[in-house]
């Protein structure tokens, strides 16, 4: 089964880290990341640009509303995605409870739509050819 890992993190805790501490979270998420490619879990995966950058689009008044930055109620955002290969998951859970990520950051774990991406598949194959 495919798991989509939604990684979230505090920007203004993040920034008031050490670079040093900041190089090091990383080293310890890169090399878990390596760990899980062994195991052939990792599937594949995104770091998101700063959130000062984003926009959220929203229907309004039946046009497209264009809002500065994620739309949240939370000083946490989205920081990354990571693509997840696991029997279910419960073994999901357990791979990614141990990702050094988690120190800073909530994930959300959530099952890909096998059915839907399938769709999606099959119409990338139709404007590849």
């Amino acid at each position: 089964m495919k798991f989509i890992c939604l990684g979230y993190f505090d920007e203004a805790k993040w920034a008031a880290l050490p670079e040093a501490e900041q190089a090091t979270l990383m080293e310890e998420c890169m090399a878990y990341d390596d760990e899980l490619r062994r195991g052939k879990h990792f599937l594949g995966g995104e770091a998101l640009g700063a959130a000062a950058n984003a926009v959220t689009l929203r229907m309004k008044n039946g046009g497209v509303d264009v809002l500065d930055g994620p739309f949240t109620e939370t000083k946490e955002i989205l920081g990354g995605i990571l693509l997840l290969e696991a029997k279910d998951l419960n073994h999901a859970i357990s791979l990614m409870s141990k990702h050094p990520g988690v120190k800073n950051g909530p994930f959300e774990i959530r099952c890909a739509d096998e059915t839907i991406n399938q769709q999606i598949a099959q119409r990338n194959k139709q404007f590849n050819q």
